[in-house]
């Protein structure tokens, strides 16, 4: 790429916002120019309005130090610097949907790592790997938009990146029932143990919301487009359970599967193994080299190893095996602001740009 594509990051100060910011610092296709957040912070240098609230591992790049924040609401202003915009805004469902829409009507392209939009019918959620496809209905947003640039396109839930990599993986099998209890990251709450040391050495049972996603998005990531919309897959039935528990990144699922087609252990984890996608083919910039690892130890995979697989954009699986009531039973892991958020938006910017939906021509 000649010249790198001007981007802006909206909802910049939060800590998905940030993992956008840590990602990008030397990426060779996309530089920040621009970061917006509410108003309360505009008019500040990013680094005066996150303050103490930088909650990577890794220090602020210098380069979005002196950045001034913009207000998040001005849209003509801050799309008139921009070629697209990732979006981590944090406001109610409605508003989202509202200021998305509103960036995507001034012809800026938005990858949104939101749930407003994950079932807007003409909204792609995708995960590069697994359907790609489903962009194809950008076109059909836009003339119900009538835009000739600008978009929406979202990526989905953090949690199912623990499994739905995997089920994808052994499709031909014909996956029919599933049963997944997920242990879900505090950073998956966009906390740190700093701001929530009530969840040191605690289990809560109970996160709004994520049950149902954990079980319907996997179907709509395997769904058709038709007639410019996404319809989603009637199968498998997922059914899930979502725990918070005490560990600062990465979610690991739990997960029971019957097949109609009876495969053997040693096809699971071929396929696991061979699995790839366009990101591989392509060789985008961010895309694992290896998109699923199966791990052979008893122990594996664990947090304090193997989170950050492939830069955190891998999936690890482990413990596979003949289960007496489904057919087989894993266990597989992500990480949840990498591939499962801020990673796997910019993944799909990476496609979007490789396929020209995104450029820099305005």
């Amino acid at each position: 790429m000649e010249k790198k594509l001007q981007v802006g990051i909206l909802g910049a100060t939060g800590m998905v916002g940030q993992r956008f910011i840590s990602l990008l610092e030397h990426h060779p296709w996309f530089e920040v120019v621009t970061v917006a957040a509410s108003p309360r912070s505009a008019g500040k240098s990013y680094e005066e309005a996150v303050g103490s609230r930088w909650k990577m591992t890794t220090p602020m790049p210098e380069s979005v130090k002196n950045l001034t924040v913009m207000n998040v609401n001005e849209v003509e202003k801050v799309a008139a610097g921009v070629d697209f915009v990732f979006s981590a805004v944090d406001m109610t469902k409605e508003e989202i949907k509202a200021i998305e829409e509103a960036y995507a009507k001034a012809e800026i392209p938005v990858v949104s790592n939101n749930s407003a939009h994950r079932w807007t019918p003409d909204v792609p959620m995708v995960v590069p790997e697994i359907n790609p496809e489903h962009f194809e209905v950008i076109k059909d947003q836009r003339k119900r938009l009538g835009t000739k640039r600008g978009f929406i396109a979202v990526k989905p839930n953090c949690s199912i990146q623990s499994y739905a990599p995997v089920l994808t993986a052994w499709r031909e099998f014909e996956p029919y029932e599933v049963v997944a209890t997920t242990y879900q990251a505090i950073s998956g709450a966009g906390k740190t143990f700093k701001d929530w040391p009530e969840m040191e050495g605690n289990v809560i049972p109970y996160i709004g919301g994520e049950e149902e996603k954990s079980e319907q998005e996997p179907l709509r990531l395997w769904g058709s487009v038709e007639n410019g919309r996404i319809v989603k897959a009637s199968e498998p039935v997922i059914t899930c359970q979502c725990i918070r528990i005490p560990v600062l990144n990465g979610h690991t699922a739990a997960v029971f599967v019957k097949f109609r087609k009876k495969p053997t252990k040693e096809e699971l984890i071929q396929r696991i193994r061979s699995f790839k996608g366009i990101p591989q083919e392509l060789d985008l910039p961010s895309a694992p080299k290896q998109f699923i690892q199966y791990m052979e130890e008893d122990n594996r995979p664990q947090i304090a190893f193997d989170v950050d697989y492939e830069n955190g954009m891998g999936i690890s699986v482990g413990r596979l095996r003949k289960d007496t009531v489904y057919d087989y039973k894993f266990v597989g892991m992500s990480h949840n602001t990498v591939r499962g958020a801020a990673g796997g938006a910019v993944l799909c910017a990476e496609l979007l740009t490789a396929k020209g939906y995104i450029s820099a021509e305005k």
